[in-house]
């Protein structure tokens, strides 16, 4: 079976621990000393006498005050595939969280509790799947039964989003009017909607076909040198790392970069046994013919499909720090095992999220906005712009002094 991995996003309240709690329990993916526990601690019971929200928000601050602060990730399966569920959280200062979710997700599901709408949350939301390029978006109207189960209620907010993704390219949405607490359309057809015609939630998550996320080039970074230096491997020389994209053959021609040197492989090891062929998402040791001075970071690609080699970047990035972002700023570029010095050459622009415009950025860029700016190096760096190839296209800002993460970038 193959594996769907989606995230929840939506405001504050908006029921997203609920719907996977839902899931998680209609699906009978819930062991038994799980739900003796559940049904313990359950303050705010539905139906079935137990809080589902408690499945996901497992830190103690988190059940105290009925909010998600942390990223969840919740397994279960059907009979058709397997699915891993990040919960991310609603609150605006965690921002920073749900695009770690998102990042490593096929599809995002969008709450809208029906009686808010579309709000400023729901906007921020559908911008990060559009950065990230998650081609798949479920809107879930939420708390449908607070509204009567209206189908005017579910049009109106469903006419309200498609503006918004049209704006963002999400050209593949699909709408459900679900109750999360009451189980209506999560896991099978409610009769309180007989006027929806589409599908449940999971009917859905099942049945949607995923893409098949196309990173050009072949990619590999070096993570560490192997130099056992030894009399029975004393000129034995290998490149431990983890193939990025596409795939590596003995005999090919490489480009070792930064440096520009052209090279041959001369052999490859996976697991300690030499092969002919490795690819994407192994772990490799990988031995050239020419010795050549190879250092962490550096990149071995295929001669034929070279990346980008430059010290100026155009990126855009959503702002995780307190402290605002300014042009002149310095920071540390942490690209996988290479960390380079770097500084904000300028801010080109900042998106509204309110009108999806892209504004001058008269002041500096504070916590949770999304810019687009213009980075400079140190060192050359290697990468693909972010559509061509996902892996080599991102990118985070570490503060030089505090070594926290202050932003997520999206190399241009």
């Amino acid at each position: 079976m193959d594996i769907l991995r989606l995230i929840t996003a939506g405001s504050v309240d908006d029921g997203k621990s609920t719907l996977i709690g839902r899931l998680l329990y209609d699906s009978k993916s819930i062991l038994q000393d799980q739900l003796e526990v559940l049904e313990k601690h359950s303050k705010n019971k539905n139906d079935d006498g137990v809080d589902l929200a408690l499945l996901t928000d497992g830190l103690r601050a988190e059940r105290e005050q009925g909010i998600t602060i942390d990223v969840a990730y919740r397994y279960f399966s059907t009979s058709k595939r397997k699915f891993i569920i990040a919960d991310a959280p609603g609150h605006v200062q965690y921002t920073r969280n749900m695009i770690t979710g998102a990042s490593n997700s096929d599809l995002m599901v969008i709450l809208i509790d029906a009686r808010k709408g579309v709000i400023e949350q729901t906007r921020r939301h559908s911008i990060i799947a559009s950065l990230l390029k998650l081609k798949k978006v479920a809107v879930a109207i939420n708390k449908m039964d607070m509204v009567d189960y209206s189908e005017d209620v579910f049009e109106t907010i469903k006419a309200d989003y498609s503006k918004i993704a049209e704006e963002l390219g999400l050209n593949d949405v699909t709408y459900f009017p679900i109750s999360a607490l009451k189980g209506d359309n999560i896991v099978s057809l409610s009769p309180v909607t007989d006027w929806y015609k589409g599908s449940s939630l999971l009917e859905y998550l099942e049945e949607v076909q995923l893409d098949q996320v196309q990173n050009n080039g072949s990619r590999f970074q070096v993570q560490y040198v192997i130099r056992p230096q030894t009399e029975e491997l004393h000129d034995y020389r290998g490149y431990a790392g983890q193939i990025v994209s596409g795939s590596f053959q003995k005999g090919h021609k490489i480009a070792i970069l930064p440096a520009g040197i052209i090279t041959e492989i001369s052999a490859i090891e996976v697991n300690g046994a030499e092969v002919q062929e490795a690819f994407e998402g192994q772990p490799v040791v990988i031995q050239i013919k020419e010795d050549i001075d190879v250092s962490r970071g550096d990149f071995f690609t295929s001669a034929e499909e070279l990346p980008n080699v430059e010290k100026e970047i155009e990126v855009l990035l959503c702002w995780l720090d307190h402290k605002a972002l300014q042009p002149g700023n310095k920071y540390l570029l942490q690209h996988h095992s290479r960390q380079l010095k770097a500084v904000i050459k300028q801010v080109d622009y900042k998106i509204n999220v309110n009108t999806l415009e892209k504004e001058t950025a008269e002041e500096d860029i504070q916590l949770n906005e999304i810019a687009k700016v213009t980075i400079r190096t140190a060192q050359p760096l290697v990468f693909d712009d972010f559509i061509s190839n996902k892996k080599t296209g991102s990118a985070i800002l570490v503060d030089e002094t505090s070594n926290a993460t202050v932003a997520a970038c999206i190399i241009q």
